[in-house]
């Protein structure tokens, strides 16, 4: 296994890891990834829980496009680089169940511990995110709230950790490559 400094920036860990070779992310999982990255500052919950759970704020970490391809029913956009609270001012009560995903689960921590910050008591990390809930046979939903197969995986080596739906990297004018 690969090991990373832990004190390193999120964003950094995640640049290196974009410039990793595809040999050397194939033969790492979602559990490696989370590993690696996340400093477990935000508590997890597994995709079969939130399936089977109704009266949750479901929160889309990841990058607008991403989100447009597909997302979890009813998930509100809040994205990444650009994320403000402002964005979730809709959710007054600090205490309301929050769950908070991207393509794996290390954008998300990283909104989490922003809420956190900001005093919301109830946030929790989807393990493994999009990605671990396509796998598990969970359907998405495109911008019409259709059920689609489609996955926007962020990037080739990515989208490795991927095993099923359909990997597309289109944005909302064209595709960029499948």
């Amino acid at each position: 296994m690969i090991s990373i400094d832990h004190a390193m920036s999120p964003k950094i860990l995640f640049s290196l890891l974009c410039l990793f070779p595809i040999s050397a992310l194939a033969q790492l999982t979602i559990p490696d990834i989370l590993e690696m990255f996340n400093n477990n500052t935000v508590d997890y919950i597994r995709v079969d829980d939130v399936a089977n759970s109704k009266n949750l704020v479901i929160l889309d970490a990841r990058e607008r496009v991403e989100f447009e391809i597909s997302h979890l029913q009813d998930a509100v956009w809040v994205g990444y680089d650009d994320f403000s609270l402002e964005r979730v001012a809709f959710v007054p009560n600090k205490s309301t169940p929050i769950i908070i995903y991207c393509s794996v689960g290390v954008r998300s921590e990283d909104i989490g511990e922003k809420f956190k910050l900001a005093g919301y008591t109830q946030v929790k990390n989807l393990y493994g995110g999009i990605f671990e809930w396509i796998n598990k046979g969970y359907t998405v939903f495109d911008m019409e709230q259709r059920p689609t197969e489609k996955v926007h995986p962020f990037s080739k080596y990515w989208g490795l950790l991927l095993t099923k739906g359909e990997k597309t990297y289109e944005t909302k004018d064209s595709t960029l490559e499948k």
